[in-house]
C-alpha cells in the first residue's frame, strides 16, 4: 500500500513539474512585435537583430554595420524629445505619438496584417490630428513591411512604399493651392545679376547661365526661410537642418516641418548645386552659414554663400570654404 501511495505521489509531482515548465514557456514573438522591437526598442542591437543574416554579413563586410549599430541606439533616443509615444502589440493602432506643446498627434495604423506561413506582410497607414481633430492628409504614404522567419526569428525582408495623390479631389487641390500661395518661396525675390568690370575675362559675378541665376534664387529662398523660421520659433532660433524648413507630411507647420521651402530644395541637392547649412551655435541659435557649392555637371561654376547678415557672396574657385572666408559680395 505504501509503495502504491509513493508511486502516485511521484507521478503527481512529475506532472506538476511538467505543467510548471510548459505553463511558463514564453509565447513566440509575433511579426508585429518583432517590427516594434526593431524600431522602438531602447535596447542596443535590436534593429540589427531583425535583419536577415545575409544582410548583416554584407553590411559587416562593407563596413556599414557600425553606422546601423549607431542607428539602433538613436532609434531609442528619438522616443524622448518632449513627445508622448505609445506602442501597441494588438489592436488597430501600432504607435501613437503626440506633442502636448503643439496639440498635434500622429497615429500609425495597421491597415492590414496578412500572414502566410513564414511570411507576414504588415501594411501601415498614417493619421494626423490637431487638437483631437482628424486632419486630411491624402498624400500620406502607405508602407508594407514584409517579415519572414529565419532561424525562429522574424526578420525584415522587404519594404514597399506607396503614396496616394487624389489629383481630382477639390479639397486636396484647395489645400495645395492655399499652401503654395502662402509659401514665401513661390513668388520669391527678384534676381538681378549686375555685370562687373572685366578682369582678363569678360564675365559677371556669376556665370550668366540660367542655372547659376536659379541657384542664386534658391539660396535666397533658403535665406528668407531662415528669417521666417527664426520669427516663428524664437526658442529654437535659426536651424541648421534643411528638412526643418520643408513641410512634407505635416498637417500644420511646426519646428521640424515649417513648410517654408520645397522638398526638392530641402534635399540639399538642387540645380547642380549642393546646399548646406552650418554654424547654428547656441540655444536659441543666433547665427547660421548657408553655402551652395557646384557639383556634378555644375563643376567649374562659382560657389555661393551667405549668413544671418543677409549678404550673399561668391567664390570663383567653386569652393564653399573660400566663399565663406573671402567671397566677393554680390550686388
Amino acid at each position: 500500500m505504501r509503495k502504491i501511495a509513493a508511486f502516485v505521489l511521484s507521478l503527481t509531482l512529475s506532472a506538476a513539474s511538467l505543467w510548471a515548465k510548459t505553463g511558463t514557456q514564453e509565447t513566440p514573438q509575433t511579426a508585429r512585435q518583432a517590427l516594434m522591437e526593431m524600431f522602438f526598442s531602447k535596447e542596443p542591437g535590436t534593429f540589427l537583430k531583425h535583419l536577415p543574416a545575409v544582410t548583416r554579413t554584407t553590411l559587416e563586410k562593407s563596413g556599414a554595420l557600425a553606422g546601423l549599430q549607431q542607428y539602433s541606439v538613436m532609434a531609442g533616443q528619438m522616443q524622448t524629445q518632449g513627445k508622448n509615444l505609445q506602442t501597441f502589440e494588438a489592436g488597430p493602432v501600432l504607435m501613437a505619438v503626440d506633442d502636448p506643446k503643439t496639440g498635434q498627434k500622429l497615429e500609425v495604423v495597421v491597415a492590414n496584417d496578412s500572414i502566410n506561413g513564414d511570411q507576414d506582410d504588415i501594411e501601415l497607414s498614417f493619421q494626423t490630428y490637431k487638437d483631437n481633430q482628424a486632419q486630411r492628409t491624402p498624400f500620406m504614404p502607405r508602407i508594407v513591411f514584409s517579415m519572414k522567419t529565419e532561424s525562429g526569428l522574424w526578420t525584415l525582408n522587404n519594404i514597399a512604399v506607396t503614396i496616394n495623390l487624389p489629383l481630382a479631389d477639390p479639397d486636396f487641390l484647395k489645400s495645395i493651392t492655399d499652401k503654395m500661395r502662402s509659401a514665401p518661396w513661390v513668388a520669391g525675390p527678384q534676381v538681378h545679376i549686375q555685370a562687373m568690370p572685366s578682369q582678363g575675362v569678360n564675365q559677371s559675378p556669376l556665370n550668366t547661365l540660367g542655372s547659376d541665376a536659379s541657384a542664386l534664387a534658391s539660396l535666397r529662398k533658403i535665406q528668407a526661410a531662415e528669417t521666417t523660421y527664426l520669427a516663428a520659433y524664437p526658442a529654437v532660433g535659426y536651424t541648421c537642418t534643411l528638412s526643418d524648413l520643408d513641410g512634407f507630411g505635416a498637417a500644420e507647420p511646426n519646428e521640424h516641418q515649417a513648410m517654408l521651402i520645397s522638398s526638392g530644395l530641402a534635399s540639399g541637392k538642387h540645380l547642380g548645386y549642393s546646399f548646406n547649412l552650418s554654424g547654428c551655435s547656441g540655444v536659441p541659435a543666433t547665427s547660421f552659414k548657408l553655402t551652395a557649392e557646384p557639383a556634378g555637371e555644375a563643376f567649374g561654376r562659382r560657389a555661393l554663400c551667405t549668413d544671418e547678415s543677409g549678404i550673399i557672396r561668391s567664390s570663383a574657385d567653386g569652393h564653399a570654404a573660400t566663399c565663406l572666408s573671402s567671397g566677393t559680395p554680390i550686388q
